[in-house]
């Protein structure tokens, strides 16, 4: 790739911080309750210097129903946004660990998208929210 200065990157260039920068991980699923009443819910942790976002760092945890709420209040508040898919539901076996890592990376494909984008970043409420507040509820948005 071809480089639009005359000049070489210095080191302090090339490592310093990105001028903004946005890292999401969902990591450590974790199922609860018996029978029935048995979910997963997955760590999102967070890292970023824009300024949209109140917290530098942080670290919560959603489980998929949440997920689908957010996705649906994004799509209602994001008119001009294509909002990606998240991966699909699953009836049987769903808590066996290859069916909830294949859910954790569909999760985290859908964040990065989601949150990698410049007009949700910028113009969704929810978005921060969702991603940064321990005591996000869907019921709050709904």
């Amino acid at each position: 790739m071809a480089r639009l200065a005359g000049r070489p990157q210095t080191f302090d260039e090339m490592y310093a911080v990105p001028e903004s920068f946005l890292e999401i991980e969902v990591r450590k699923p974790m199922t609860h309750g018996v029978g029935r009443k048995m979910y997963t819910d997955y760590e999102i942790v967070c890292m970023t210097n824009i300024p949209a976002f109140k917290l530098k760092h942080s670290v919560v945890r959603r489980r998929y129903s949440d997920f689908e709420v957010f996705r649906d209040i994004l799509e209602r508040e994001s008119t001009r946004v294509n909002i990606p898919a998240l991966p699909g539901k699953i009836f049987t076996n769903r808590f066996t660990d290859d069916v909830v890592e294949q859910r954790r990376e569909g999760l985290q494909r859908f964040l990065e998208i989601v949150a990698g984008h410049p007009l949700l970043q910028t113009g969704s409420k929810v978005l921060c929210a969702f991603l940064q507040d321990p005591t996000w509820e869907k019921s709050q948005w709904a």
